[in-house]
């Protein structure tokens, strides 16, 4: 299997097809969103989820865990006031305070290689909780 990236902080991979549906979302505009999980056993970063065009950032919110960690990016369509339409990639820190300490340490030491492989995130919004990441947060950092 070929690997992307490497951390190397952490010692976990990016695998290729985490950039791949990256760069399907950003480009082609086939998914909405993208959920991503570490194995801690492969110490491979990969693709848990994804949302087909048509799905909304409810979806997304949906689809976390809310016992475990998880990254996300998220394609968020808007009008802006001057009526032009834009599209800006969010990436999501996924922590919930349920979830487990080795796997809040490991999520957070890991992030910004991850980061670095996803070329052309516009904002990053990190959350423990659902209020922490609700659309109205979303909306407020598009503007």
């Amino acid at each position: 299997m070929a690997m992307a990236f490497k951390m190397a902080t952490t010692g976990i991979w990016v695998t290729d097809e985490c950039k791949k549906s990256y760069m399907e979302m950003k480009w082609k505009k086939v998914y909405r969103y993208i959920v991503f999980k570490i194995d801690e056993k492969s110490k491979l970063v990969t693709v848990d989820k994804v949302g087909s065009s048509g799905e909304g950032y409810d979806d997304l919110a949906a689809s976390l865990p809310e016992d475990d960690c998880r990254y996300a990016v998220f394609d968020f369509d808007f009008v802006t006031v001057d009526n032009c339409r834009k599209s800006k990639i969010f990436f999501i820190a996924w922590a919930p305070t349920a979830s487990r300490i080795r796997a809040k340490i490991l999520y957070a030491t890991s992030k910004d290689g991850l980061r670095r492989a996803l070329d052309g995130i516009s904002y990053e919004v990190q959350a423990t909780d659902a209020a922490e990441m609700g659309f109205d947060v979303i909306t407020d950092r598009a503007k």
